[in-house]
């Protein structure tokens, strides 16, 4: 067995552990669901950068790095930027609501906001919308598999599908949290040590600027306008995500929230140079890859200390095993409390609703690892979510938490027009969107102004019987 094989090996097998450890534990949907609502700030950072750091953010984002340069930051740390609204605006507004009113979904916040019917239209969508994110992080997964190993790619989606849906379905977001603590300490600790080793053996700054490409967008920040393209597609998201939003209904209290996810969002800012900068190196190291998400995993594997190349392969194959059960968790809790109890079985026990969470989880990972198989890209799969997600939500999130006379007619106009106008005009011009106009922000404007002409037409008065 080689040595990358055998330490990813090692490694899966101590997480899996560590999530069955955890497991014994669970014995609630409540615990399932929201941890009990006793994460503190630092299980709260570690399950929020586990969420985070995937395959957009390693292997996507090192990708990006080598086709398009500096710009590329511009993927994660519109991330972080997004993440510091959810961490001092929406975050602790909805954790106190979620604790107020035991709130266990954001379906669970719709419906309590706006009723039944926009909570099952909602979670039909993002059941769809979040397959596409489960799949581009098993499609990373596969890619580092491929080239450690020489297996196939669709073998490497099927062995991280099958590690997340095991500790991730016996332990919800309890379990997962203590293997995101886990997960944390050796990846951070990879990637931090990954990028001056990858410079040095390249011959240090210099020599990699001169071998780099000598196109002036290649060496701007701003991307070009791309940075302004992928703020508008990504910031949105991580203040709207369920994901996100759920494990914020996990902390134990708004300060929880303020330290645990502003200490996330400061991370992410900083962590956006290091796959941006090892897109670069790995730019100049191997100029002719066919595919630049093979950037990071071809870098590791031959340009680093064999020990240290293995870490950080082990540590990239996790990082996109760690958030798809941050997507897992969408999919399962949205399905047993979303649909499940709130249209199938409104007397669900907490026992029933249980089962059908751990159900789901294993079925949503049997369909993401199945779409994985034939998936080509993680930047495309990940862009078609986020960009579903910020539209879908925005307006009834955000309406929700800070616009009282904003009620259940204008959140569905929103979406009726918001989402079909996005998913026309993404697949119309390839996701290219209008000029300077991308889908997303294209989405979410007519979505609000969608919401704001309904909420100028008058109600109709009811007539006394």
């Amino acid at each position: 067995m080689s040595l990358p094989l055998l330490v990813l090996f090692a490694y899966t097998l101590l997480q899996v552990g560590v999530g069955l450890y955890v497991a014994r534990r669970v014995r609630s949907a409540g615990d399932f669901f929201v941890a009990g609502r006793g994460l503190g700030p630092g299980l709260l950072l570690a399950s929020l950068v586990a969420a985070n750091i995937g395959a957009g953010s390693t292997v996507g984002a090192t990708g990006l790095g080598y086709r398009e340069g500096l710009g590329a930051w511009w993927w994660v740390g519109s991330a972080g930027l997004g993440t510091l609204v959810l961490a001092f605006v929406v975050g602790p507004r909805i954790r106190r609501i979620a604790a107020e009113h035991d709130l266990q979904t954001v379906g669970d916040f719709l419906e309590h906001r706006y009723g039944r019917s926009l909570r099952g239209i909602v979670a039909s969508l993002l059941w769809i919308g979040t397959l596409a994110i489960l799949t581009g992080q098993l499609v990373a997964a596969g890619k580092i598999l491929q080239v450690a190993t020489g297996l196939p790619p669709a073998a490497g989606a099927v062995i991280g599908g099958l590690v997340m849906t095991v500790y991730f379905s016996a332990g919800g977001l309890l379990g997962s949290a203590w293997v995101n603590a886990l997960q944390l300490v050796v990846e951070v600790g990879t990637f931090l040590v990954l990028l001056p080793v990858a410079l040095a053996g390249a011959g240090g700054w210099p020599a990699v600027v001169a071998r780099a490409p000598v196109d002036p967008a290649y060496w701007d920040l701003w991307g070009a306008g791309s940075g302004l393209r992928y703020l508008i597609l990504l910031a949105p998201a991580f203040f709207l995500s369920p994901g996100l939003l759920q494990k914020v209904y996990g902390a134990s209290s708004d300060r929880t929230v303020r330290v645990g996810v502003g200490l996330n969002a400061l991370f992410l800012v900083g962590f956006a140079f290091i796959p941006t900068l090892l897109g670069i190196v790995a730019r100049a190291q191997h100029p002719g890859l066919v595919d630049p998400e093979l950037a990071l995993p071809t870098l590791l594997l031959n340009d680093l200390p064999p020990i240290l190349g293995a870490l950080g392969l082990a540590a990239a194959f996790t990082t996109d095993v760690n958030t798809a059960d941050a997507i897992l968790f969408m999919l399962s809790t949205s399905l047993a409390q979303d649909l499940y109890r709130g249209f199938v079985n409104r007397t669900a026990t907490d026992a029933q609703v249980l089962r059908v969470a751990r159900a789901a989880a294993v079925a949503g990972g049997a369909l993401g690892i199945g779409f994985a198989v034939v998936a080509p890209s993680v930047i495309g799969a990940l862009t078609i979510f986020y960009t579903l997600l910020s539209v879908c939500l925005f307006v009834p999130v955000m309406a929700g938490l800070f616009l009282p006379r904003v009620g259940t007619r204008e959140a569905l106009a929103s979406i009726a027009v918001g989402v079909p106008l996005t998913l026309v005009l993404h697949f119309a011009t390839g996701g290219r969107g209008l000029g300077w106009l991308p889908p997303a922000l294209a989405g979410i404007a007519a979505a609000s102004l969608a919401g704001i002409l309904v909420a100028l037409v008058p109600r109709r008065a009811r007539v006394p019987s």
